[in-house]
Formats: C-alpha cells, sequence, structure tokens
C-alpha cells in the first residue's frame, strides 16, 4: 500500500520548552465555548511526557500512527491514520508518540473549565499545567510572528 505524507508546507510549526517530542500549530481558541483546536506533529518513536487530559477531546490522525502507553511504559491502543476518537476528561495517564514515521494529529479539546493537560512526573506528581489561558498567549504569540514573516 502506498503511504502519502500530509502536506504541511503551510503549517508554521510551533515548540514547546521542555517538549522536543513534538511540535504544535493552533488552530483556535475559543473561551466563551471552552474549545481549542490543535494540530500536533509528533517525533518518531519519542515518547511524551506522561500526563493526563484534563478536558474532553477528539483526535483525528492525519498522517502516521499516533501509540497510546499506559503510565507502566507497555503500548495500551494504536490509533492509524483516518482514526477518529472521542475522550473524556480525566482519563488514565499516559504517554503519546508516533510510530515509525511522523505522526500528525488533531486535537480538539472541548468543554474546557480551566485545564486542558496536566504533565506528571514518574511518581503521577504534578508537574506543570497547560489551560486555556496558557494556549491562549501561545496562539497569541503563533499571531503576532505569523505577522511578522
Amino acid at each position: 500500500m502506498t503511504s502519502y505524507a500530509f502536506d504541511d508546507r503551510n503549517i508554521t510549526w510551533r515548540k514547546l520548552e521542555g517538549f522536543d517530542q513534538i511540535s504544535y500549530y493552533i488552530y483556535e481558541v475559543d473561551e466563551k465555548n471552552g474549545s481549542v483546536d490543535v494540530l500536533v506533529k509528533f517525533v518518531p518513536n519519542e515518547k511524551i511526557m506522561l500526563h493526563q487530559h484534563k478536558a474532553s477531546y477528539r483526535t483525528f490522525v492525519v498522517q502516521g500512527e499516533l501509540r497510546i502507553f499506559r503510565p507502566d511504559g507497555t503500548l495500551k491502543e494504536v490509533r492509524p491514520v483516518g482514526s477518529y476518537v472521542i475522550s473524556g476528561a480525566n482519563g488514565e495517564p499516559h504517554t503519546e508518540s508516533a510510530g515509525d514515521e511522523e505522526a500528525i494529529v488533531l486535537f480538539s479539546n472541548r468543554h474546557i473549565d480551566s485545564g486542558i493537560y496536566e504533565f506528571l512526573d514518574e511518581a503521577r506528581n504534578p508537574v506543570t499545567k497547560l489551560g486555556i489561558a496558557d494556549i491562549r498567549a501561545l496562539f497569541e504569540a503563533q499571531k503576532e510572528d505569523a505577522r511578522k514573516e
């Protein structure tokens, strides 16, 4: 089967300090309706930090595959290209990575009260959180950088 890559030439990927395994591009932040839509590019076979989604969300795998790992590192699920999955808030903490090829995944976060992601250490203690205000600040910086280009 022939594999085709998503054409992302018109996307200016951004990095979040301390998260070398991913790049992101924010499409929308809507505080009034409690939603955030962000495209995430995962480096092949490099897990992002243990985290928990604090808001419900949907994922759509645009390219590659998204691998979900339990806190102990065992593989829980593989979401192939074209997968659309609806998940609730406060599920099991997990890590994620692409498979052997770069993955691009749309995350549509919904019903956000304040928190979106809570990152945890190996003992599952909170290390840092990202809320809607944090994502709004990243979105504003993204728009400002685009104006400068």
